[in-house]
């Protein structure tokens, strides 16, 4: 059976996500407790992840920072010494809004270290993990920014088609095992870190939205869990055309002709 068939189940183990302290991962952790998943939540702040298992007696704190490729391995060590490690949700992630006039390569690179160097650490013992098992599902969560480019956000997309690069790459080694890598592309979220643009940001949905979509979308097989489906049918669309034409078109969607540089 190939990879992208495959439905990760509770009773096939546990879950593992990252950046689960708040926005998405806090949404979907709450979201996979309540169908009957044993969720491992890691995020830098042990205290968070406590009320977070306050909130649900089938969520267990695994404190822990992504850029640290010794922590990841040994929180995916102890959780596979109790259970095997069925879905992974590698969600951890920051955005620091950046337009040219103000670039900087101490927040970009604050930016890959934790979008991108910080899925790697955690991919490196999950994909070992699930050779072992012969089965399993690691999910990394990119954006629909990763299609094209935003306004603000040129280290943030280029981190996210990085992911999808990346999920791309590895299914060729997994899907034949049987073993499911996928990639979730959201769209706008209303969380911490959208608060700060300072533009209109098209189809918003709140957390607990986002959630539903994911859990959703792991249910059925494929590769790409991607939404809300008229913004990704949108970007999707406007990414046959060419750059000079997409970048028009872009600014016109969200505003961008009426922010001042």
């Amino acid at each position: 059976m190939s990879g992208f068939q495959y439905i990760p189940e509770p009773e096939h183990g546990a879950a593992w996500v990252t950046g689960a302290s708040a926005g998405i991962g806090r949404a979907v952790a709450l979201k996979l407790a309540a169908e009957g998943w044993t969720v491992y939540t890691t995020a830098r702040s042990a205290e968070k992840l406590e009320t977070l298992a306050a909130e649900h007696p089938n969520i267990r704190p695994a404190p822990g920072d992504v850029t640290d490729p010794g922590a990841m391995r040994r929180i995916v060590a102890e959780i596979t010494e109790q259970q095997p490690l069925a879905l992974t949700i590698l969600n951890a992630g920051i955005y620091i809004p950046m337009r040219a006039q103000e670039f900087s390569a101490e927040d970009a690179a604050k930016t890959f270290d934790v979008n991108l160097t910080g899925v790697a650490n955690g991919l490196d013992p999950v994909l070992k993990t699930l050779f072992r098992q012969q089965r399993g599902c690691v999910a990394l969560v990119a954006s629909v920014a990763g299609y094209r480019g935003l306004p603000r956000a040129a280290p943030y997309s280029a981190t996210k088609a990085a992911l999808i690069s990346m999920a791309e790459c590895l299914a060729y080694d997994l899907a034949p095992k049987g073993l499911r890598i996928c990639v979730i592309n959201p769209g706008f979220v209303e969380t911490e870190a959208t608060a700060v643009n300072d533009f209109e940001m098209p189809f918003l949905m709140k957390t607990d939205q986002a959630a539903d979509h994911m859990v959703r979308g792991l249910k059925r097989p494929g590769f790409e869990i991607a939404f809300p489906t008229p913004f990704v049918m949108i970007l999707k669309t406007l990414g046959l055309l060419r750059h000079r034409s997409y970048l028009w078109v872009m600014r016109k969607l969200t505003g961008w002709d009426s922010v001042e540089a």
